[in-house]
């Protein structure tokens, strides 16, 4: 695929790791019921696969935030396109995020659901990336630490395309437009 200038992480690769995450967030959970919120749009696929790897009471919701836009790079302001469709106070509620980069979605989501009271509230990231962040963040359960690339497929998306894409793979520089 043109869009892709190499496979970074393959589906044999994820599909282990979601498997060990839900192995992890299980034994966390034993006797316990949990609320996923994921994180639209890049999210739901890792939601998908990793809710049938965990062997508890998981209920999902979902949040949609954005600070890209159609660019690779992050604007800097986080705007909420949709909010969660069910109270999460006294819940056990894991953010469930396909990237973390810069931290700011992050640290914003995480500030807005501890406003609601949750009993717990933790994080769970496909991707972390290597990289100073702008702000220090908690996170609880990592699938993979990448290098500082821009990256798409298995929900990661570059201006809505690729998010199909059955593995992570780093976008190439002739899909990005010359202006970036």
């Amino acid at each position: 695929m043109e869009a892709v200038s190499r496979v970074l992480i393959g589906e044999d690769e994820i599909r282990a790791r979601v498997g060990e995450l839900g192995a992890q967030i299980t034994r966390d959970y034993a006797g316990k019921s949990v609320i996923l919120v994921g994180i639209l749009r890049g999210a739901v696929v890792f939601l998908a696969d990793l809710i049938r790897a965990i062997d508890t009471t998981v209920m999902i919701d979902f949040i949609a935030v954005s600070s890209y836009g159609k660019s690779t790079k992050s604007s800097g302001v986080v705007r909420i396109f949709k909010d969660l469709n069910e109270s999460i106070e006294g819940e056990n509620v894991i953010i469930v995020e396909d990237i973390i980069d810069s931290g700011l979605t992050l640290a914003y989501l995480v500030d807005l659901l501890q406003r609601r009271n949750p009993a717990e509230l933790k994080v769970c990231s496909f991707l972390l990336k290597e990289r100073e962040r702008d702000h220090e963040l908690s996170i609880d359960y990592v699938g993979f630490t990448i290098p500082d690339e821009f990256v798409i497929g298995y929900g990661l998306d570059y201006a809505g395309a690729y998010r199909n894409l059955p593995f992570v793979g780093v976008l190439a520089e002739s899909a990005q437009p010359a202006d970036e």
